[in-house]
């Protein structure tokens, strides 16, 4: 894994604090602009509030039936292996077909297993088991989808906008971290968890009728169709090629190894650590969440200052040290500054690596790229969810999140001293609105 060298910028002159305010909202929020980008932009802010509800609401309700973090961690690995697992069949599915038409057919499949565990939910004792399963279903039919997501986005805006699009991509679905959680909490209490679960389900179709008005431009297909493994064979090598998809996907590799399994565990921190229950959960998820839509606004004109480089180095150093003092934080209202440090650097770090491949990738193989990418994410983040659920319950959540952080801060440290130039081309490269 390589990063850049910290000298060789000129900072530009300073400039009066509201001009610097006003360029940095209207470069962050200029997509908007465009009526296509905020169709989707918006019906996915609906879904992943109703999306949010249930993931708290099943995190809550796992921890509360069985006790243990394992089966938190077991249940989150659930939503998020089918993304290891199933991304490039995704991203392949994402180059081959109309994207629109697939994001449909995906997105009802995930109607369809909300409302299966909208049924589940309605019994005394639910199975955690059987939740689990549904989860996963859930899980696998966003992880088909979401390449194509991602694909679609440089077909919605100019590529002088990208980055800004990405980055509000990243601002609305942590925006449905802050307002789903506070919904699951009072859903959940007005009317237990299958209300959380049925209003998910719901929330999908928003997704639906956005995308029943949008038009993409259509795939690029070769002359002949090739093989299933040939294709996914073309995109992993298109990745291998690239120095800048490389080193994206190295470096969520270890982020999602070491850092990312804070998520799955926020719920078993609140119950287990400060035995706040569901009002704790929501919080720390919450608090999460606000930190990560400030990031998010904030990057594109941080990296238009200070270059790509700075800003991802500094974003990882931020997150270990933030994750930290999460897991030292001695009691609930000090853990939520604490996770709020962490919600903003942490989607800065995905945000840019995202950029990379975008930017990097070649239009008829973005998907493919974009699948491997997720496939990187999906698989570890799963397997470092389960491997710290499992040892916090033998030596504690503090102790399992400080050597994560701890770890990553080695990584980055390593990283940084090999020297790379690819993310100063980066930024070298990408347009910038005028």
């Amino acid at each position: 894994m390589w990063l850049p060298p910290l000298g060789g910028y000129r900072l530009p002159a300073a400039r009066p604090a509201p001009i610097v305010f006003r360029v940095a909202v209207l470069s962050s929020l200029r997509p908007l602009h465009h009526r296509s980008f905020a169709l989707v932009w918006s019906a996915a802010l609906v879904s992943n509030i109703g999306s949010w509800m249930q993931t708290v609401a099943v995190g809550i309700l796992v921890t509360a039936r069985t006790g243990q973090a394992g089966w938190t961690g077991l249940v989150a690995a659930a939503a998020f292996l089918p993304i290891g697992l199933l991304s490039p069949i995704g991203g392949l599915m994402a180059d081959r077909m109309d994207r629109r038409r697939w994001l449909l057919a995906t997105t009802t499949g995930e109607m369809c297993f909300a409302a299966a565990l909208t049924v589940v939910g309605t019994a005394a004792r639910p199975d955690p088991a059987v939740i689990t399963l549904l989860v996963f279903g859930g899980g696998a039919m966003a992880a088909v989808g979401f390449p194509a997501y991602q694909a679609m986005l440089p077909d919605l805006v100019p590529a002088v906008e990208l980055r800004a699009a990405i980055s509000l991509s990243s601002a609305q679905f942590n925006l449905g971290r802050v307002i789903g959680p506070a919904l699951a909490g009072a859903t959940i209490v007005a009317g237990g968890y299958s209300w959380a679960f049925a209003l998910n389900a719901v929330s999908f179709a928003a997704v639906l009728v956005a995308l029943a008005l949008v038009r993409l431009p259509p795939p690029l297909l070769t002359a002949t169709p090739e093989p299933l493994l040939r294709r996914l064979a073309e995109g992993a090598r298109a990745t291998a090629a690239d120095p800048g998809c490389r080193l994206a996907v190295a470096l969520i590799s270890v982020v999602a190894l070491t850092a990312s399994p804070f998520i799955a565990l926020v719920p078993a921190v609140a119950i287990k650590v400060f035995r706040s229950g569901s009002s704790g959960t929501t919080v720390l998820i919450t608090a999460q969440g606000v930190g990560a839509v400030v990031g998010a606004l904030a990057l594109t004109p941080l990296v238009r200052r200070y270059g790509q480089r700075r800003v991802l180095v500094a974003d990882l150093t931020v997150l270990c040290f933030a994750l930290g003092g999460y897991a030292a934080a001695p009691d609930l209202a000090v853990a939520a500054a604490a996770i709020l440090l962490v919600g903003g650097s942490y989607i800065g770090v995905l945000a840019g690596c995202n950029t990379i491949i975008q930017l990097r990738a070649a239009p008829a193989l973005r998907g493919r790229v974009l699948g491997i990418y997720m496939m990187a994410l999906g698989i570890l983040y799963p397997i470092g969810s389960l491997a710290q659920g499992a040892l916090a319950d033998a030596v504690g959540l503090r102790a399992v999140t400080t050597a994560g952080a701890s770890l990553l801060l080695v990584v980055v440290a390593l990283a940084v001293a090999r020297r790379s130039a690819v993310l100063d081309e980066e930024h070298q490269h990408l347009p910038t609105v005028g």
